[in-house]
């Protein structure tokens, strides 16, 4: 039977599913403590990372706060600090002024390029394809079950979602959803009205 770098057999779990639970709840808090620097604190780098990833229809403070778990007050005054550090810029949508957009400033962009969640990102290359791929699909089920459990939007991208569509020649793509037309370099990025 094969070993890990612990000298553990691989297929061995490490202990009870609420044993693994707890280490997931303990690395997340790990992570939100790393959070405090760069002159931000978890709440603002989390809504750096969203920014970077939303696609043009999930930019707005409402969908921001839905994908964070958060009210729009607590996502507001993070905005209101993002913006005033230059991070972040709002702007109005033209065909409704009411509509606001969020986009990255480049100082928000260069600031992103020292996220502390770099070093989880580099651990997590470090365990290998094998072990990377089972690792993620295993947390994007665990992450899809509780999305289910409790009814929130799954924030997914162009792949897999009801309201993309591709020309047969695949050249042109749009989104059903709002008719509009869809870059190669969007269909990446977060939706808000994603549905599988």
């Amino acid at each position: 039977m094969a070993k890990d770098r612990d000298g553990r057999d691989e297929d061995d779990d490490g202990g009870t599913a609420l044993e693994t639970a707890t280490r997931l709840e303990r690395l997340a808090r790990l992570l939100r403590q790393a959070g405090h620097s760069g002159g931000l604190v978890p709440a603002q780098w989390e809504v750096l990372r969203y920014l970077v990833r939303a696609n043009r229809l999930s930019r707005s403070p409402g969908a921001l706060a839905r994908y964070l778990g958060s009210t729009k007050g607590t996502v507001s005054q993070s905005l209101l600090t993002l913006d005033r550090k230059g991070l972040i810029r709002r702007e109005n949508q033209p065909s409704d002024e009411r509509h606001v957009l969020v986009s990255l400033t480049q100082a928000g962009h260069d600031l992103l390029a020292k996220d502390p969640l770099q070093a989880i990102a580099g651990d997590l290359e470090a365990l290998g394809g094998k072990t990377r791929r089972r690792f993620a699909r295993g947390l994007a089920e665990l992450l899809g079950h509780e999305i289910a459990r409790q009814g929130a939007a799954s924030f997914g991208t162009c792949e897999g979602c009801r309201h993309f569509q591709a020309a047969s020649s695949g050249k042109s793509m749009t989104c059903g959803k709002d008719g509009g037309p869809l870059h190669a370099n969007e269909t990446s990025l977060l939706c808000i009205v994603h549905q599988a």
